[in-house]
């Protein structure tokens, strides 16, 4: 696989701010558009990088934007609208930020007297309601979030906003992940956190809301039968957190440690009736936002996902002047991050203690291992489907809808290239073999596959995935008619 330079910095681009559209605009088909692709494709990222004088550092602190495309008749149309949450209608009025982001602080009014400044720093914490990593439905309805506890109603004729929705009014929780597995009846499951007494839910099944440390999890595994937690040695420090804003002035960023000793624990329960699985299943550290697909073969949990090999927290290089910086910087920066792989795990569901000292694991068809200690922890060692120095397999996709929960094999992802998005990949996770789609100065984002309604093969159908292309020479030409920012997710 060849591996694209970026020399121009034509990538600076997609870390740009953009305008929002006054109604939809048509967009040029280049081929043709396969008569079953019909509907809408909304797309979520960030698209405000900055308000009045004051910059969003990290790239998670950019304003929820989203696109839209319209398919029908073989044409496509194009529209966005910036997401109107309290985070932006309030920036935009005030012209600065006003609600602490994940790597920007929100300082006090300046026009504020002294004694109202300082004390507005002990009015507890606010919570952004910035939705810029995901939408979903639950049940007719959509809705962006992210990883804190309001989620956002849009309407997705208009891309209106219609209402914010506090998920703490329905369920005991702080925050919930952007990510949720949705069953073919329309039944969504997620995973929340809470902090503080009489939590009853929790990222651990177990109760850890005394504990002084939450573990960071944005993405979970679900089976037929299991639910899959990673726990992974970055945590959010809750003293910190809970201090951030009112004594010490500071972000999100701030709150998160890592200790490689930790490890990483892998967390198993039933879905019916709901039981935790009291086994302990352990592995080398590694950093996860992403798993790709769980499934149950013969006995066994076969977990996939997309790690970063060793416990150092890969948002760290995320910041926005890492990623505009010219290609050599970015390179160089990169070379010191956590190298991705995709891996495999394999967790035995049937354990037994007299098994101690051997490999547990008896698929035919994988070297990954789990082997039980004497003190009855089972030690996981993964068998590593994917790895490419510096290059990502990441934002995965299958086909969700026929092998979600179900064995399977083809997977695709955005390919980063030290942190650029410059290619699209497609993972055989049975044989390892890849194939890359990539163009010069192309910046695709994350693919949705749609299937072939009448295809057989499992890879019979359409990966849909609008990207930035930049002309040297001329202006920012787009697959979309305007400027379109990196995207994070889609529906």
């Amino acid at each position: 696989m060849s591996i694209f330079e970026h020399p121009a910095g034509s990538y600076k681009k997609i870390f740009e701010t953009c305008e929002e559209l006054a109604e939809p605009l048509p967009t040029t088909v280049t081929g043709r558009i396969p008569s079953y692709l019909r509907g809408s494709l909304l797309r979520l990222g960030p698209g405000l990088f900055e308000v009045g004088d004051e910059p969003f550092y990290h790239l998670f602190d950019g304003q929820a934007f989203m696109h839209k495309f319209d398919f029908k008749n073989g044409q496509v149309t194009y529209f966005n609208k910036f997401i109107r949450t309290d985070a932006y209608v309030r920036a935009i009025t005030e012209k600065r930020v006003v609600i602490t982001e994940f790597g920007t602080f929100a300082y006090p009014d300046p026009c504020k007297n002294i004694f109202s400044r300082f004390f507005s720093y002990f009015k507890g914490v606010e919570v952004t309601d910035n939705c810029l990593v995901n939408v979903y439905p639950i049940g007719e309805d959509f809705y962006a979030v992210t990883e804190t506890n309001y989620i956002t109603k849009v309407n997705t004729d208009t891309l209106e906003t219609l209402k914010k929705v506090d998920m703490c009014n329905y369920v005991n929780i702080n925050g919930v992940t952007a990510h949720p597995h949705i069953e073919a009846d329309g039944t969504v499951y997620n995973i929340g956190n809470c902090m503080g007494k009489g939590a009853t839910l929790a990222y651990n099944i177990k109760e850890i809301k005394n504990l002084p440390h939450l573990f960071l999890i944005l993405s979970f595994g679900m089976s037929e039968n299991y639910f899959v937690f990673v726990e992974t040695p970055v945590k959010i420090n809750l003293l910190k957190f809970l201090s951030a804003w009112s004594i010490r002035g500071s972000n999100y960023m701030d709150c998160f440690e890592s200790n490689e000793a930790q490890g990483t624990n892998f967390h198993i329960a039933k879905k019916s009736p709901g039981e935790y699985i009291d086994l302990k299943f352990k592995g080398a550290a590694i950093g996860m936002f992403h798993h790709i697909n769980t499934y149950e073969d013969d006995g066994f949990l076969v977990v996939d996902l997309c790690a970063w090999k060793g416990f150092e927290f890969v948002y760290n290089y995320l910041w926005l002047a890492n990623l505009r910086a010219n290609w050599d910087e970015v390179k160089k920066a990169a070379m010191m991050a956590p190298q991705p792989e995709v891996r495999r795990y394999v967790i035995p569901l049937d354990v037994h203690k007299e098994e101690q000292g051997k490999n547990l694991v008896s698929l035919p068809y994988t070297t990954a291992t789990a082997t039980m200690h004497s003190d009855g922890m089972v030690w996981l060692e993964p068998e590593v489907l994917f790895s490419g120095p510096r290059q990502a397999f990441e934002f995965p996709q299958i086909d969700y809808k026929r092998h979600g929960g179900r064995n399977y094999t083809y997977a695709y992802a955005l390919g980063l290239n030290h942190f650029i998005p410059d290619r699209i990949c497609k993972l055989n996770v049975k044989t390892k073999e890849t194939w890359v789609w990539q163009e010069p100065d192309s910046y695709p984002s994350e693919p949705l596959f749609v299937q072939n309604p009448d295809g057989v093969d499992e890879d019979d159908g359409n990966l849909s995935d609008p990207m930035t292309t930049i002309r040297r020479g001329h202006d920012l030409y787009t697959h979309t008619p305007r400027n379109a920012p990196l995207g994070f997710r889609k529906n």
